[in-house]
């Protein structure tokens, strides 16, 4: 299974009209920090795969998973392989990744107002450091097509598919940085 993708940077005022305009359902707002881990002998950076400690607030509840993104497949959109399970204890996790020698490299935090969209779910971030961005995303075992539907969504709330950004905002931080 692969996680289609599609990001620009966009404000959101105009975007959250949009949204309304085509009848995108609500899904609500979280904040997430993302903790990402080196690999005791491989760069991820080069190898393009991340390794993350998710934690994600709702309201007064949180939850945590761990996940691995393998490298980008498609020249188009941000499409990787993304294997994730959910974790009891965030902190114990960490001290598990840390005792076998893997360390924290970077931490984004964000919040995201997410909304349905037939089987898109497009997501507002806003990244800590880096702004507003619009994020249109699917799971599919078929990329082509779901990345045509991605564009499709993008070009419906006004977008430019072509001002797409493949780089993660971890990348982005660390290129500012």
């Amino acid at each position: 299974m692969y996680e289609v993708e599609l990001k620009v940077r966009a404000g959101h005022d105009r975007v959250r009209e949009r949204l309304d305009g085509i009848d995108a359902e609500s899904m609500g707002t979280v904040t997430q920090v993302d903790t990402y881990y080196d690999h005791p002998v491989r760069a991820f950076a080069e190898t393009d795969e991340a390794l993350r400690i998710r934690r994600e607030t709702d309201g007064s509840d949180e939850h945590t998973k761990i996940t691995y993104k393998g490298p980008l497949v498609d020249a188009d959109s941000k499409t990787r392989e993304e294997l994730e399970t959910g974790v009891n204890d965030g902190e114990t996790m960490a001290s598990v990744l840390e005792s076998v020698g893997f360390d924290p490299a970077a931490t984004v935090e964000k919040t995201r107002e997410r909304f349905g969209y037939g089987e898109y779910v497009v997501t507002l971030d806003t990244v800590e450091g880096l702004g507003e961005f619009v994020e249109v995303e699917t799971e599919a075992e078929e990329i082509d097509p779901a990345r045509a539907g991605a564009v499709d969504v993008l070009e419906r709330l006004g977008l430019d598919p072509d001002e797409g950004i493949r780089t993660s905002y971890l990348g982005l931080l660390l290129d500012d940085g």
